[in-house]
């Protein structure tokens, strides 16, 4: 039999079940996987990053050549690469025999667009079939957004719940409630047992990836060693049993504390994997429900992680899809200020900024509520322009692909779309953070003291931030008590933390 079809495997597409591979067979296909700059450099990708995908890129299709399949492969730094999937397409079609290209969807908009357009002049037709690896197809997100007027992701999970059964005795939820979120707060203490995600060592496929990212790519942000990530499927459902066995008993507890020196606590580091393929969504989320069924990790922490799953990141995917025509444009609050310097640095006299960005450049990752209430937080106290912010987010994490990161950082952490996706800024002052970590008590500011010199920037900030969006967010009825204490101050005061801020923002 000829081989006929074409197929076009991405580098987050790394699952044996995908659409396009299930929609032919080995001995009538070939799979067209490519390294390609347009992909690697749209952002200042960490290097850490792009070794990750390009060295799972490179083990997946070992495993497509051991299962079957002819496997064509262009690496980045073959002297005859195109530059762009497309192009690599195109000459692939050059060379005849091809009756069609199949793909599976992309999760990205721009690499969609970017093949219907290139599409209109191959020779062949494209087949775009849908990611069957979500649990909500677009239509039946779309079709449960319908006639809403806030979309509030605690519905949709619960809809997520149903679905799957998750968790579910019958049609009621395990532990009577559908979500344990209150119990899940708890600041930790230096003095805990924290696991370690488990440490692959690099294979000589690895390897050879490290030594052409340094150097093809080594001006990019963030460290690329000691690089120890899983880069194939085995290891990754290492790292998810590892987890379950080790961490995932007080992740519900600890799940939004934040340590100096502890980049990890008590996470699961399993969303790289899980959005570049290695892991099946349901399958994590069946490993975890397992875990308490068994009774070795209680419900607040296993219904808090699937809830992070099949609520937030399906969530995320039916918002970025639902309205992907310049969402990443949005500026609700009109926040024009460059990010700073520090963001690629980490050179910040603030020590919780200091410790999650220098993690990032060291690990490619940092936990939600470093990615929220510290990075995001500040971002938007000090009115950065909400599309350098979405970037910066997208370039530094391992796990971070336009259409989960974008709502996550647009919606969520900046407010720029003006309340699509959240309910209330998530805006805090110094409070927070010296209350869910242990970062202020090494600071060189004083989170105690509210303005002027020493005092923490949060602090000024936060009050700027409302008095100067107050036009825009007094009637959100999630800061009616806020701005009812910002009325009560005094002129001094008032005026106290808005020249403190104004003083800071000038130093930017």
């Amino acid at each position: 039999m000829s081989r006929t079809d074409l197929i076009l495997v991405l580098g987050d597409q790394l699952s044996h079940g995908l659409s396009a591979l299930d929609a032919t067979a080995p001995e009538r296909a070939v799979v067209l996987m490519a390294e390609v700059a347009e992909e690697a450099d749209y952002v200042w990708h960490h290097k850490k990053k792009l070794a990750f995908v390009f060295s799972a890129m490179r083990h997946f299709a070992e495993e497509l050549r051991t299962a079957g399949w002819e496997v064509r492969y262009r690496k980045l730094e073959d002297k005859d690469n195109k530059g762009s999937l497309a192009k690599e397409v195109a000459a692939l079609l050059e060379t005849g025999g091809f009756a069609r290209v199949l793909m599976t969807e992309a999760g990205e908009l721009r690499v969609n667009r970017a093949f219907e357009e290139a599409g209109k002049s191959w020779p062949v037709p494209l087949e775009v079939l849908a990611d069957n690896r979500f649990l909500a197809s677009h239509e039946e997100f779309r079709s449960w957004a319908e006639g809403r007027k806030q979309l509030r992701m605690e519905y949709f999970y619960r809809e997520m719940r149903r679905k799957t059964g998750l968790l579910m005795q019958g049609d009621t939820p395990e532990g009577g409630q559908w979500n344990f979120d209150a119990e899940n707060r708890k600041p930790a203490k230096a003095d805990l047992f924290m696991p370690r995600p488990p440490q692959t060592e690099p294979d000589a496929i690895t390897q050879e990836v490290l030594e052409m990212v340094e150097r093809e790519r080594g001006g990019h942000f963030g460290a690329l060693t000691p690089f120890w990530f899983a880069v194939e499927r085995s290891g990754a459902l290492e790292a998810l049993e590892d987890f379950a066995r080790e961490a995932l008993p007080r992740f519900g507890d600890y799940q939004d504390a934040m340590l100096t020196g502890e980049p990890f606590l008590y996470h699961s580091v399993l969303a790289q994997y899980i959005n570049i393929g290695l892991l099946e969504p349901l399958e994590v989320c069946r490993r975890v429900e397992r875990a308490y069924y068994e009774g070795h990790a209680p419900l607040n922490a296993v219904e808090g992680f699937i809830r992070q799953i099949i609520g937030w990141r399906e969530y995320m995917r039916g918002i970025y899809w639902l309205n992907p025509e310049g969402y990443t444009e949005q500026n609700f609050l009109g926040a024009n200020r460059d990010l700073p310097a520090f963001y690629w640095t980490g050179d910040t006299d603030m020590a919780c900024m200091k410790a999650a960005i220098g993690q990032t450049m060291q690990e490619a990752y940092a936990h939600h509520i470093q990615r929220l209430m510290v990075t995001g937080n500040f971002a938007m106290l000090a009115g950065i322009e909400p599309k350098q912010v979405h970037e910066w987010y997208l370039a530094v994490y391992a796990d971070a692909y336009e259409w989960v990161e974008a709502p996550n950082v647009i919606g969520m952490s900046q407010f720029a779309d003006g309340g699509f996706l959240g309910s209330k800024p998530y805006a805090a002052s110094g409070n927070y953070i010296n209350k869910m970590s242990d970062y202020c008590g090494g600071c060189r500011y004083s989170v105690s003291k509210k303005t002027g010199e020493g005092a923490c920037p949060f602090n000024a900030l936060y009050w700027d931030f409302l008095a100067r969006n107050e036009s825009k967010l007094k009637g959100n009825p999630r800061l009616g008590q806020m701005y009812a204490t910002w009325a009560r101050m005094s002129e001094d005061t008032q005026r106290a933390y808005r020249d403190s801020a104004a003083a800071f923002l000038e130093r930017l």
